[in-house]
């Protein structure tokens, strides 16, 4: 029956043959007209280890395109093929086999492919076996990691690690990072850090800012089994990053590089200014308000885009006339005016690796140059990474490699657009006016806009140095007897200047002069240098009894310092800005500094058992010290246990070998311990301290001041998280298919929390305390097939996870809803509101108002037809919003904007040197309250709203004031409410205006073809592959137009995300 299964499955696979998928055919359907038309035909049969004819394997001329597939019986017939060709024969499931053919019919038995049970894992101070591996681990490999032309590791990784989330903090600047967390948020995040632990070769470094194409594969332990051994740095997962090393033999060079162009996507589409102007003055007749735009400024606006060349871009301001009026008649798109350029970036890397079997090295060095997509003195960052790693054979039985990376990136960005200015140019830019002119009349930029900040308003350039030192030492004295030995030091180094320069206007008689937005210039400075050292001292020893029973033991000691300081330095009234310096300023003078350490010191032991590799089993145990706590706090332990069941290896699974060729059970438990508190020394009590912070003078110069400091506490502890995670691994029709499940449950114990209230006769803040718990569930799935059939090869992988967080324990007595948490609650709650829909007539609000006996709605006034009927769920007799869980009012929980169900769909093929891939990634389910005047157009009065295209979709009778020639036809049936100047009582948190922000989003898509080994071979090149590729092409989701799914923090007053079109080429030698 297995037989017949397999014949029909093959047969299958012969049919999608000849329907088109792949262009070999059976032997005697074989069209020569590619081949050279010389030689003889190949015959042979391919069969298995069992004797069984193998349908559909793939039989080729090695260098050539001259090739077919197997018949039902295992027969092929090769045509036009010279004695002494090699032949290739190859079917998933089985390795491939070469044979130097002379002329007499072969006979080919293909072995079973082991790759999936000899792959190996690393995991912490050692590797393991994936099919002996009990804990939560998944990796990526270098291939993976360079598939797509990205700058970070971080962004090759997002969508492809299943329980990794990522996001966006800052938008798409070039500096910034990808965040991200493993099964979900740690802690409440009030005192301490849940980030998870990244560990380069061993050693703490930053995910960021390494060269992918360095990277030879990634394991990310997920759970406490599989990151306990790494104790309290650990306790929310750890990331090890393993990089390349050299292979003995011939040296090996290779080329990459990639050209990119970039473009903003998601961008608002703002209302024309003549729509945006008449949308204004309705806003402002609805609530009973004068016009803001005058008829004679509607007409210029009006011919102004109907493009009448003598209305003028802006004329005299009529309270001054010397200034030209800032409102001006244009019709100017802000975000295409500062996000409509495209930007260049470029990437080359080169790399060479070799050596003998006593020494081997790795050398690389990068360069990658980027231009941000602002038009306006665009931001701009480099990259140059250089990477050495040289191992040699010292003894028979000791080898030592030295490692050693250096990074620098140097970073400019106007000062306007950095986080000191609190992101003031993107929320300026949501309710800039169309009308304002980019320049004036005589060609003058205009002042008081976006542009002349980014033009005239100075810079801020940062240059980070890393520099990651490692010295490894691994003694063999016996036989599976290994003693290990490492040392790290990184060095992080950061310089900044800033500088703030005074803005020019340009009069309307040709004078200028410095606009009163910025009195003053100054210059600003700081540098600061992280120093961490790491040493690593551990052993290994693994066994063998009475050839079934297989132990491997491991101990070790592990110690970290790190140490770090800070200076920053402030001088204002510069005397030229020619010269931006500190030294050339003769103001005001601001200096601060910070300096800090701290340690921890750890004992760790692990015990790995199988039998048979059938039955395993692992213990870890770690007993971790931190400087962090009070002397009694200090020291705690930490286990963790886990199993599995390798079910295909027992007996009677042998029958289903042939479908189900792994199948293992696994489960594990452990404890970890948190010691990223945010406050480095808790139980110390210090005092602040300024220099000269004294806003008095004495003898003519300000004093030093201090201030009575908050208290300290000796009873802050580790917050502790337990794991439990259950999962199951399955490998199916010779590793085609092969599924991984797992599901956890983490608690996080103990979390550092707000103190409880004191009298304010207390006089000062009291300690944070261990005082919190919360709960994480989810699950993680990954699914992958992969197939060939003859010439044509190809692949699918999904990804799908999820985590939900609970808080069990926090200090919120009465269930405040101010407060941030609350218990029994899901963490990212939002409450709100539920909607009746909008009022379409007078009638229906009184209606509806008269419901509502015991005080209508509780905020606004004037309800008419337009506006927002809410629920009473309380059924009290009026609308309100209460402030605790016990009295709620009207308010419940509408949604939740945790990221659900993220998932991601990788699908790659490969034909004849062509390969095609496409990436698509996103959330299957999210909530989210954006609100704000991005949202809703109408809110925060004239001065804050903004009128993009979809916000002209709101109610309107067609004839009212300010409306009255109908230019806003009626539209009782709208989506948004009418628009008001005081637009508050509409737009309370609810379900109508709740968004659905889950997408899928085509986040590449690349098409590559290699060059025939016969052609480059005659140059001396192994390999050359070129590509086009397509970044962030397109995106489904529920949003609002304008708004990014990945970017939605400051009611998406970000810097945009972009659009990339790269290409280029990866060269072997």
């Amino acid at each position: 029956m297995i037989r017949i299964f397999r014949k029909v499955s093959l047969l299958l696979c012969l049919g999608m043959v000849s329907t088109g998928i792949a262009n070999a055919v059976p032997a005697d359907k074989v069209s020569a007209a590619n081949v050279v038309l010389q030689g003889q035909p190949c015959k042979g049969l391919v069969k298995d280890t069992n004797g069984e004819p193998i349908i559909g394997a793939s039989v080729v001329v090695k260098g050539t395109s001259n090739g077919v597939i197997t018949d039902i019986d295992g027969n092929f017939s090769l045509p036009n093929v010279e004695r002494g060709s090699t032949i290739q024969i190859s079917f998933v499931g089985y390795q491939m086999q070469e044979v130097v053919w002379n002329g007499t019919p072969l006979n080919i038995t293909l072995k079973d492919d082991t790759q999936l049970l000899d792959e190996v894992v690393v995991v912490g101070f050692g590797t393991q076996k994936k099919v002996n591996l009990t804990g939560s681990v998944s990796t990526m490999n270098s291939e993976e990691l360079t598939a797509r032309p990205v700058t970070t590791v971080a962004q090759a990784m997002q969508g492809m690690v299943a329980g990794m989330n990522f996001s966006y903090s800052n938008g798409g600047r070039l500096d910034s990072n990808l965040d991200f967390n493993i099964h979900g948020t740690g802690t409440i995040g009030d005192g301490s850090n849940a980030s998870p632990l990244v560990l380069i070769d061993g050693a703490e470094g930053n995910l960021n800012a390494i060269n992918p194409a360095d990277i030879e594969n990634i394991s990310v332990l997920k759970d406490a089994s599989a990151s306990s051994i790494y104790g309290s740095r650990a306790a929310f997962g750890v990331v090890l990053v393993t990089t390349k090393k050299g292979k003995a033999g011939k040296t090996s060079v290779s080329y990459n590089n990639n050209f990119r162009f970039t473009r903003s996507i998601n961008m608002p589409d703002v209302a024309d200014s003549y729509t945006y102007a008449r949308y204004f003055n309705l806003m402002r007749a609805n609530d009973g308000v004068d016009p803001q735009f005058s008829d004679e400024q509607l007409d210029k606006f009006q011919r102004y885009i109907a493009g009448d060349p003598t209305v003028a871009t802006a004329d005299p301001d009529p309270q001054n006339p010397n200034n030209w009026w800032w409102i001006g008649n244009t019709n100017t798109d802000w975000y295409d005016v500062l996000y409509g350029d495209t930007s260049f970036q470029q990437e080359h890397n080169i790399s060479a690796s070799g050596g003998s079997e006593k020494i081997q090295y790795y050398l690389s060095a990068n360069y990658l140059s980027q231009e941000g997509i602002i038009a306006i003195n665009p931001d701009k960052m480099k990259r140059y990474t250089v990477t050495s790693k040289i191992t040699a054979e010292l003894f028979p039985w000791l080898k030592a490699t030295y490692n050693v990376k250096y990074i620098r990136k140097d970073f400019t960005t106007p000062s306007v657009l950095d986080d000191e200015s609190n992101g003031t140019l993107y929320y300026n830019m949501a309710k800039r006016w169309p009308m304002e002119p980019e320049y004036n009349p005589d060609g003058s930029m205009a002042s008081n806009t976006l542009t002349v900040p980014l033009a005239y308003g100075g810079n801020k350039d940062r240059q980070t140095d890393y520099v990651y030192q490692q010295l490894q030492l691994v003694a063999t004295p016996l036989e599976n007897w290994n003693i290990y030995g490492e040392l790290n030091y990184n060095i992080t180094d950061e310089f900044q200047h800033t500088e703030w320069f005074k803005l020019p206007r340009t009069h309307v008689d040709g004078s200028t002069s410095w606009h009163t937005n910025r009195p003053t210039n100054y210059v600003g400075e700081n540098s600061s240098r992280n120093n961490y050292f790491n040493t690593n001292i551990y052993s290994n020893y693994s066994f063998t009894l009475k050839d079934v029973h297989n132990f491997k033991v491991m101990a070790g000691f592990q110690a970290e310092l790190n140490k770090y300081r800070y200076h920053w330095g402030r001088k204002d009234d510069l005397i030229t800005e020619n010269v931006p310096n500190i030294a050339t300023a003769t103001g005001k003078e601001y200096v601060d500094a910070a300096l800090n350490h701290w340690a921890t010191a750890g004992f760790f032991g692990r015990l790995n058992y199988d039998y048979k590799g059938r039955y395993l089993f692992e213990a870890n145990i770690r007993y971790d010290g931190t400087s962090r706590f009070d002397r009694n706090q200090r020291w705690n332990w930490f286990p963790s246990f886990s199993a599995g069941w390798n079910l295909a290896q027992e007996a009677f699974w042998e029958p289903l070998l042939d479908y189900v060729n792994t199948f293992k059970l696994k489960g594990s438990w452990g404890q970890l311990g948190n010691q990223n508190t945010k406050d480095l020394y808790p139980y110390i009590l210090r005092m602040p301290f300024t220099a000269k912070g004294s806003a008095w003078l004495i003898n003519n110069e300000k004093p030093n001041i201090s201030s009575y400091p908050g208290l300290g506490t000796s009873l802050l502890g580790w917050e502790t998280m337990q794991s439990w995670n259950i999962g199951f691994e399955l490998a199916m029709f010779r590793n085609r298919l092969t599924v991984g499940f797992d599901w956890f449950n983490r608690t996080t114990k103990d979390m550092v929390g707000p103190a409880p209230e004191r009298p304010a006769t207390l006089g000062t803040t009291p300690p944070k305390m261990n005082n919190a718990e919360m709960v994480s569930r989810g699950f993680d799935l990954e699914i992958s097939w992969r197939d060939r059939i003859s010439d044509f090869s190809y692949g699918a992988r999904f990804i799908l996870s999820d985590a939900r967080q609970k808080i069990l324990d926090y200090p919120n007595v009465d269930g405040s809803l101010s407060a941030s948490w609350r218990v029994g609650e899901y963490m990212n709650s939002i409450w709100g509101l539920e909607t009746l829909g909008i009022a379409k007539t007078q009638e229906e609000m009184d209606a509806y108002l008269a419901k509502l006996p015991n005080g209508g709605v509780t905020w606004g006034n004037n309800w008419s037809a337009g506006d927002v009927m809410y629920v009473d769920r309380n059924g009290d007799g009026k609308i309100s919003e209460g402030a605790t869980e016990g009295d709620p009012g009207d308010l419940t929980i509408i949604g939740n904007s945790t990221p659900r169900f993220n998932f991601g769909l990788d699908l790659n093929a490969e034909w004849k040197g062509f390969d095609l891939r496409i990436f698509l990634q996103g959330t299957a389910k999210r909530d989210y309250w954006i609100g704000g005047n991005m949202y809703f157009g109408a809110s925060g009065g004239t001065w804050n709203s903004s009128c993009f295209v979809p916000h002209l979709d709101f109610f309107t009778t067609g004839n009212e004031v300010a409306n009255e020639d109908g230019y806003f036809p009626e539209n009782r049936d709208a989506f948004f409410p009418r628009p008001l100047e005081d637009s508050g009582k509409n737009t309370h948190i609810q379900t109508r205006y709740l968004s659905n922000a889950s997408y899928m989003r085509v986040k590449n898509l690349q098409l590559g073809y290699t060059l025939p080994e016969a052609w480059t071979a005659k140059v001396g090149i192994s390999r050359c592959r070129l590509f086009v590729s397509g970044e962030n092409l397109f995106t489904i989701t529920g949003l609002p137009d304008g708004f990014d799914p990945e970017s939605l923090n400051n009611s998406g007053k970000n810097y945009p995300l972009s659009r990339n079109i790269s290409f280029g080429l990866n060269v072997n030698f």
